[in-house]
């Protein structure tokens, strides 16, 4: 969260800085530091004035390092795709909520990733079109996950024309899919399906929608199977 964002989000809340101070636990005079850049905003903080002012998630804190040992129970990715409000979760309890971004690369970082969960990802992308694509495509290049970052990126986009509701994200998605297209792999690749046996594997490559053939991924998921495609 930048001190713009920090400050921004008080004064659409309609607080004073006094009142903001008091029930984020900080001086009046701490908290005008922060809102004119003196001072960082730590996570603890953003995460306390993302849920005071009532801002987007997008603006919650990402962690500063990320590595494909990044692992993550699955019924927890469940509950923090509940928390940012995916349909296909909603009667889940959900956890505090956390970056967008985050969700989905901890996703595309499993080796073995549920169906449910994967199908998630591209909603994610329609849901939070200003979530931080630099800091996505970056760390997914790093991971090398960008094969699937750009394919789980068109399959949203595939959805962008057909359904209003997702159409301002069309732009967002198209400027990330040419990114991702330059750093395309030529390996073969799951969507985080490591484990797949051999004639699976097989079956898949003849078979596979062409997208997945584009993106040199073994799956079979395609836009039209997306429960919120229908």
């Amino acid at each position: 969260m930048t001190f713009e964002q920090f400050r921004q989000g008080r004064l659409k809340a309609g607080l004073k800085q006094v009142q903001a101070a008091a029930r984020l636990g900080v001086s009046q005079p701490y908290l005008s530091q922060l809102e004119s850049g003196q001072r960082p905003v730590n996570s603890e903080l953003a995460r306390s004035a993302t849920a005071l002012y009532g801002l987007p998630a997008t603006v919650l804190p990402m962690p500063d390092a990320v590595d494909a040992e990044m692992a993550t129970d699955p019924e927890r990715l469940a509950a923090e795709l509940a928390s940012l409000g995916y349909p296909g979760f909603a009667h889940m309890r959900t956890q505090p909520r956390i970056n967008p971004a985050t969700v989905v690369l901890t996703a595309l970082l499993q080796r073995e990733l549920e169906t449910r969960l994967a199908e998630a990802l591209p909603w994610i992308l329609l849901r939070y079109p200003d979530l931080d694509w630099p800091w996505l495509v970056k760390h997914a290049k790093l991971n090398d996950v960008q094969n699937r970052l750009g394919f789980v990126a068109g399959l949203a986009r595939q959805l962008t024309a057909a359904h209003s509701e997702f159409a301002p994200a069309d732009d967002r998605l198209s400027v990330a899919e040419q990114q991702l297209e330059r750093a395309r792999l030529a390996r073969e690749d799951t969507l985080c399906r490591e484990s797949m046996p051999a004639a699976e594997r097989q079956w898949l490559r003849a078979n596979r929608p062409s997208a997945a053939r584009h993106w040199n991924l073994l799956t079979s998921l395609s836009a039209d199977q997306l429960s919120y495609a229908v």
